[in-house]
């Protein structure tokens, strides 16, 4: 074979070699970038999985000393509440929500535990025993006082609450705005603003009362703090706020004055503004965080309030009344691609179900003796046809001492049922809460076979072991 033949020959093996490694290359280097993206791809549906796995923030708003009409979104001609409007927008809104008791510590603590003031035993704002002196002008800052309460903490502390029970998913609570029950560690908050010493002032809130009147830094690093530690968080947001003192920022009271029929009214609507924008803060916040979508909000009024027009008091017909005016509330739940957003209307609920839907938004077990519903079981909350409620003296003993009145909420109907030996020259009083939402006419006279009923579901209701 001549030279140039076999140097031919050599060449061909030689094209043929390298054409065989760099297709066996080609298939190497493809089989490590499947495996490269496959292992990439992976990692991102893990930690999807994660991220999905992680159970939602829970942000709790809770108005202070509020009526239920005192909002844009339920018809206020005046009152601007854009934020608050735009939450119930995006919620599933009740209208028709009710607390079950018309003062501030009880209906708190009702919404952190789940069950009736007669279970928890905050009947009212304080404990007053035969002999103690109230004749002081501020007769809740007296020695004996916190000595008397300090019975009703201890058998708070036995009792299940929200932060307790969401410990085992992980979560962070943190406590601001106000809390009556001591240290915020005794409703089982991880971190919280109210150091509760009656030593240093400590009654319904100490330093958490600040929140919102004086900013929102403490509540933001808690949030952050949380975001840091990669927990879940929920948030006690509870400010002293519309409550008085009525002391708004003045270009709110100066937006107002003129539409107000006195200034006390007016620095009442300015302080539901002032509400309503650090509701706006605090949303917002979390948006800036990219939390939005990963937090259930839930809003409530604790008790309801009318201002008076001469006075920088309320209406006996609001506060630690019986009437709608002191017990209705919006109810909103809003956790975006979860809960489909619904303005209802008609349906009844209360803020004992506050604490059953959460739970069972996270999947956990709701104790027996709660005392409300889950209300996005829709069965369950179809086939409930009434919700109770009950009203002691502000300042309290005995359930047996202290109870003014019982109430049945039902559609459309409710009773007002007085205590015979505390309110004994006060009469039984049944209203059309639909047809007749300002409860002015009375008409047990003209049905007093629904009277006797209602008095049983009463009855029935009360006397459940």
């Amino acid at each position: 074979m001549k030279y140039h033949q076999v140097t031919t020959a050599y060449n061909q093996v030689y094209v043929n070699t390298l054409k065989m490694n760099i297709r066996n290359l080609t298939i190497i280097l493809w089989a490590q970038l499947i495996g490269f993206f496959s292992c990439k791809v992976e990692k991102q549906n893990n930690d999807t999985a994660q991220v999905e796995e992680r159970p939602p923030n829970i942000v709790f708003i809770l108005s202070d000393d509020q009526a239920w009409t005192d909002y844009g979104f339920m018809g206020h001609e005046h009152i601007e509440t854009p934020n608050l409007d735009k939450l119930a927008a995006e919620s599933l809104t009740f209208e028709r929500g009710y607390v079950p008791t018309s003062l501030c510590s009880p209906s708190l603590a009702s919404i952190i535990t789940g069950v009736y003031p007669r279970t928890h035993m905050v009947l009212a704002n304080d404990r007053v025993l035969p002999g103690d002196n109230r004749s002081a002008p501020q007769p809740w800052r007296s020695s004996w006082r916190p000595k008397n309460y300090k019975k009703v903490i201890d058998h708070f502390k036995t009792l299940p609450t929200l932060p307790k029970l969401i410990k085992e998913k992980g979560y962070l609570s943190f406590q601001t705005g106000k809390w009556w029950l001591g240290n915020f560690k005794n409703g089982g908050f991880d971190y919280g603003m109210t150091h509760g010493d009656p030593g240093r002032g400590g009654r319904h809130g100490d330093y958490g009362l600040e929140i919102g009147r004086k900013g929102m830094d403490t509540l933001y690093n808690y949030i952050d703090l949380a975001l840091e530690k990669k927990k879940p968080f929920f948030m006690w947001y509870a400010p002293f706020l519309p409550h008085a003192p009525h002391t708004p920022p003045d270009s709110l009271l100066q937006k107002y004055l003129s539409k107000a029929p006195t200034e006390y009214v007016a620095k009442y609507w300015a302080m539901c503004e002032w509400f309503d924008q650090t509701c706006g803060d605090l949303m917002d916040y979390i948006e800036d965080k990219g939390e939005t979508e990963n937090t259930l909000f839930v809003y409530v009024c604790d008790n309801g309030w009318i201002q008076n027009e001469d006075n920088p008091s309320y209406s006996k017909i609001s506060k630690r009344s019986p009437y709608d005016y002191g017990l209705r509330t919006p109810i909103m739940y809003k956790w975006k691609g979860k809960i489909a957003p619904l303005r209802d209307s008609t349906t009844l609920t209360s803020s004992l179900d506050i604490m059953p839907t959460v739970l069972r938004l996270l999947d956990m077990e709701v104790p027996e003796e709660l005392n409300g519903i889950d209300i996005l079981d829709k069965a369950a909350l179809m086939n409930r046809d009434a919700i109770y409620g009950e009203i002691y003296e502000h300042d309290f003993n005995t359930i047996d001492s202290s109870l003014q009145y019982r109430m049945v909420m039902t559609n459309p109907f409710k009773l007002i049922l007085p205590d015979t030996d505390n309110k004994p020259d006060e009469k039984i009083k049944l209203f059309n809460i639909y047809d007749d939402p300002t409860e002015q006419q009375n008409i047990a006279k003209e049905h007093p076979e629904l009277v006797t009923e209602l008095k049983q579901r009463i009855e029935a209701d009360w006397n459940k072991k």
